[in-house]
Formats: structure tokens, sequence, C-alpha cells
């Protein structure tokens, strides 16, 4: 069971977990968890409040980018490695649904990783491995 689970989740591009917690609590929770963990947040998108303020009505979303300056680093501080910097810093979202419950997503970066080999790939993949560690983290309730 555990075997076919993990195969799944290697096919998907999207990863997204039920948190136990509520919206609020969530953010709060992965705030704290990024910080322990030595990562920076270098923004929160409110996508709820900007769609609101142009008249749209949403359920919570808040997406956080997140950067560890060693990975980073790695990858910005070659010509060769810069062209992916587009897909930097890695990305967290959390959301509640129309089921009243909290959501956490992010792209599968070590499914993606793969294609593109070296120190990319490493990068990448030891990104993914933290970011699912925190997440694994948040969850686990207190």
């Amino acid at each position: 069971m555990v075997e076919n689970k993990e195969k799944n989740l290697k096919n998907k591009m999207f990863l997204e977990t039920l948190s136990p917690f509520d919206f609020p609590s969530t953010v709060e929770k992965l705030s704290i968890e990024i910080e322990n963990k030595s990562w920076k947040v270098s923004n929160v998108y409110d996508l709820q409040k900007t769609l609101n303020q142009h008249g749209k009505d949403v359920l919570p979303v808040k997406v956080f980018s997140l950067c560890h300056p060693n990975h980073s680093s790695r990858i910005l501080e070659k010509d060769s490695e810069r062209i992916i910097s587009s897909m930097m810093p890695c990305r967290v979202s959390i959301y509640e649904k129309a089921d009243g419950k909290t959501y956490i997503s992010r792209m599968n970066s070590s499914m993606i990783a793969a294609g593109f080999g070296g120190i990319a790939e490493q990068v990448m993949t030891e990104s993914a491995s933290e970011v699912e560690e925190i997440i694994e983290h948040i969850l686990q309730e207190d």
C-alpha cells in the first residue's frame, strides 16, 4: 500500500496534503518551521486579499516563496545553471477548499529535477526533501 502511494506521488506534477489544522494555524506552523529549518521566506502572497481588491471573492490562499541560501547559491553562482532561476524560489501554498478543510500544495520538485541532471537536479532534490520534511513536521498534531 505504501509503495503504491509513493509510486502515485512520483507521477504527480503537484502534491497536495490535507492539514489537520485550520487555515490560520497551518500558516503559523509553516512560518515557524521554515525559520527553524534555516529557510527564508522571500514573500507571502495573500491571493484572497489581492483578488478581493479586484472585486473577486475566493477562499483563503497564501503562497509562500521559500529560499535556502545554501541551495540557491549553488545554482545562482554558475552562469550555466542560472537559466533555471525562473523556477526559484520554492513555493508552498496553503488554502481552504469548499469542504472547509485546509490543504498544503507544492510542485513535485523531485520529479521535475530528474529532467535537469547535474547541479540543478542535486539542488532541487535536496530542496524538495527538506521542504517535505518541513511539511511533515507541521502536520504532526501537538
